[in-house]
């Protein structure tokens, strides 16, 4: 049998009852004057018994073998009694949290990062836990450590050059999703279900740290200062129709050519202007 069979084991209350009445029957057998081979029987029959019950608590499970040859698991909680020569192994069919090491590793773009992965899991297959890999909880370790890195290989930390490409920090739930399903794959041989899986940390390595933040300042600041000359060319192009349209005043192509200069270095300035009273022409 190589795949996980699930037995309901005979109620341990019932075994009890019946252990007292045999243990009560061996102790009244050797109170009347038994022989000493009786006791010799009934002690060991009795130990024998006993080391049949079992108890597994809600969540629980009781994987079974007999001399190497798998025979089920119990994942019923409550008292039970089973065969005594069973050898036994009990696994947690509990949720677990595995919040792994931080690991460096480059990125698609070969930049050095610190990465780290937050794992939610279950054994859901007790036969693949208990008997496919060595031990299953640090397979769950390995694997997610393995996982982790491929999955900061096949993406880049940032992209500043493509806005729409999926990146570690803007596609949080698409690269997620992404290491779920690897995880998923991985574990699936362990009977592990992954409930489920995210980035824990995510940091550019301290090498490069500074450097980055220095361009990611730079980035911020062209896209700001891009809008700021938009919206002055704006600004700068309405006054002038505006004036054109009014007949305010007459400009030949040099007035406009000043007029748009000093508009826009009024606009375009990231400090306040300072005003300047011309009391002569614009040409002096």
């Amino acid at each position: 049998m190589n795949q996980e069979y699930k037995i309901s084991p005979p109620s341990g209350y019932s075994m009890a009852v019946v252990t007292a009445i045999v243990a009560f029957v061996a102790f009244l057998a050797l109170s009347a004057g038994g022989t000493a081979l009786l006791a010799v029987i009934a002690f060991p029959a009795l130990l024998f018994l006993l080391r049949g019950f079992v108890m597994i608590q809600p969540n629980g499970s009781l994987v079974m073998t007999l001399f190497g040859e798998y025979k089920g698991t119990v994942k019923k909680n409550g008292f039970f009694w089973v065969n005594p020569l069973y050898s036994r192994q009990r696994i947690s069919l509990r949720a677990r949290n595995f919040d792994s090491e931080r690991v460096k590793v480059n990125d698609k773009l070969g930049n050095p990062i610190m990465i780290s992965v937050i794992l939610v899991w279950k054994v859901e297959d007790t036969y693949k836990a208990a008997f496919e890999v060595d031990n299953y909880e640090n397979f769950v370790k390995v694997q997610s450590d393995a996982a982790v890195r491929k999955l900061a290989n096949s993406y880049p930390y940032d992209n500043f050059d493509h806005e729409h490409e999926i990146t570690l920090v803007s596609g949080v739930d698409e690269v997620n999703e992404a290491l779920e399903g690897r995880l998923s794959d991985r574990l699936q041989m362990a009977g592990i279900k992954v409930i489920e899986a995210r980035i824990g940390y995510l940091a550019y390595s301290s090498e490069i740290a500074s450097a980055m933040l220095r361009r990611q300042q730079a980035t911020a600041i062209v896209a700001a200062r891009e809008k700021i000359v938009e919206g002055a060319v704006s600004m700068v192009e309405m006054a002038l129709e505006d004036l054109s349209k009014k007949e305010i005043i007459e400009m030949d192509e040099e007035k406009k050519a000043t007029m748009v200069s000093n508009l826009m270095v009024v606009l375009c300035s990231d400090k306040d202007a300072t005003p300047v009273v011309n009391t002569g022409t614009l040409h002096q």
